[in-house]
């Protein structure tokens, strides 16, 4: 069996069931996770390799991911064009503490950062990476409204919004292309929004599908059944763990 792809709303791309998150591979400070060593780039060329033979195409970053973004961008030379990147602006990590921001001169920065760091000239997807504060960040729109005009620019391809609340994720459906939104077995309290997301045609990528490693693979196959879910976004630089995570949604 091959691993699906599925439309991302109404963006016209198309991005597999699962998705690589990849902040793993560039920072280990400041997470909700036991610790760990980052993996050499070598190791990290494994997973990359190895998740395209599985029939991935989304790679997840972020600003905020520490290396991630420099070493996709090495490990992905001369194969930009397969994969589906999607990066977030808003927040940056830096010695050990998160640092937000989400003036339109810092959201600018942000994206030209990234695609300097992913040697890339465009964006798939750019997200507003929020801090909790998701009704206020939206009503003031200067994230979203920056995002937007680099849109216009050709340099992202589609916009959202990674959202910590219902309220939020509701509100952001009329704004954005895409949402990220936490969805598992064990925390169903934004189903709703994702439902609502897939009637409205906005793409949506579901993070802590497991519940930050609470839960197993074997809950993956709930949330691929939920209406409106696009992508389920899974962080690992263990390849036999993606395997596993893959296998999950393809029973």
């Amino acid at each position: 069996m091959t691993l699906p792809r599925r439309p991302l709303g109404t963006t016209g791309i198309e991005v597999s069931l699962i998705g690589l998150g990849t902040v793993k591979l560039g920072r280990n400070t400041g997470l909700d996770m036991a610790p760990f060593e980052l993996p050499s780039l070598s190791d990290a060329r494994r997973l990359i390799d190895g998740a395209w033979d599985l029939g991935i195409n989304l790679l997840d970053t972020a600003a905020a991911y520490g290396e991630s973004e420099a070493r996709l961008g090495a490990l992905l030379a001369g194969n930009r064009q397969r994969w589906v990147l999607c990066t977030k602006a808003g927040e940056i990590h830096e010695d050990g503490k998160s640092h937000y921001d989400f003036s339109a001169q810092a959201i600018r920065k942000s994206v030209e950062t990234s695609l300097r760091r992913l040697r890339t000239d465009y964006l798939d997807i750019a997200l507003v990476h929020s801090d909790g504060r998701d009704m206020a960040i939206l009503s003031d729109a200067e994230a979203l409204d920056t995002l937007n005009t680099l849109k216009r620019a050709g340099t992202i391809r589609a916009v959202g919004f990674s959202h910590k609340t219902v309220a939020c994720g509701m509100a952001a459906l009329a704004q954005c292309d895409v949402i990220m939104t936490a969805l598992s077995y064990g925390d169903r309290s934004q189903r709703e929004v994702v439902r609502e997301a897939g009637d409205r045609g906005c793409g949506v990528l579901i993070k802590k599908p497991m519940d930050s490693g609470r839960a197993g693979p074997e809950t993956l196959p709930y949330v691929a059944d939920q209406p409106g879910v696009s992508s389920i976004v899974v962080g690992t630089t263990n390849l036999a763990h993606l395997e596993a995570d893959v296998g999950a949604v393809l029973v």
